[in-house]
């Protein structure tokens, strides 16, 4: 997989950048554009999302923050100790991630946040990029089948030998993958996820931080 740097002009997918642009057009203070990757560039501890939400990312230019998913994700991130708070309200205030780092699979909002698989590929290089910077011991939460499959790719493995299921911990050459359901209203509300799931996670994460 080819890699490049992020780009917050980045138009490469003609219908989310379409996308973009209507979302302006009904929200002139969102921040519809790219949403650029949060947290330490040398992060241990690497969460990947599927894609921003329309009134969460896509209106704070902050990964996870504004919406339902963002409420739970940092708030668990701050029980474990990789988050300086437990809330992520804008992208200037003043929270701090600590050795962790939140990215998406897809950097730019789609309709009804469902990305086509072609947009997914066309994006995944810049997933590449931040993957290879990563330290050597890193970990790596996917938060759901997309953003399990996208760090695949961007790492230039199979999907086949890696199956996602959640709280499956899969090895990467020297980097370590956890999967989890992804931490959505719907996933939460019907309970597929529960907190306790979504601790462990986290909890198995921090464990093998700490081993090294």
């Amino acid at each position: 997989m080819s890699s490049a740097a992020f780009d917050p002009a980045c138009r490469r997918c003609e219908r989310l950048a379409g996308f973009l642009d209507s979302s302006r057009a009904r929200y002139p203070n969102y921040h519809c554009a790219p949403v650029a990757p949060f947290g330490d560039d040398a992060a241990r501890l690497i969460v990947v999302g599927l894609a921003p939400g329309l009134h969460g990312a896509n209106a704070t230019g902050r990964p996870f923050t504004g919406d339902h998913a963002g409420v739970i994700l940092y708030d668990t991130l701050h029980r474990f100790g990789f988050a300086s708070g437990a809330q992520s309200i804008s992208r200037d205030d003043g929270l701090q991630l600590i050795g962790a780092r939140i990215t998406n699979a897809v950097k730019c909002v789609p309709p009804a946040n469902k990305p086509l698989p072609a947009e997914i590929a066309l994006c995944n290089p810049f997933l590449a990029t931040e993957l290879a910077r990563a330290p050597a011991d890193a970990v790596l939460v996917a938060l759901g089948r997309i953003a399990h499959e996208a760090i695949l790719r961007a790492l230039g493995l199979p999907l086949r030998g890696f199956t996602f299921a959640h709280e499956a911990e899969h090895v990467l050459g020297t980097l370590r993958l956890i999967d989890s359901y992804h931490c959505s209203r719907y996933n939460t509300q019907t309970r597929r996820l529960t907190p306790a799931m979504f601790d462990r996670v986290f909890a198995r994460a921090r464990a093998l931080l700490e081993a090294v």
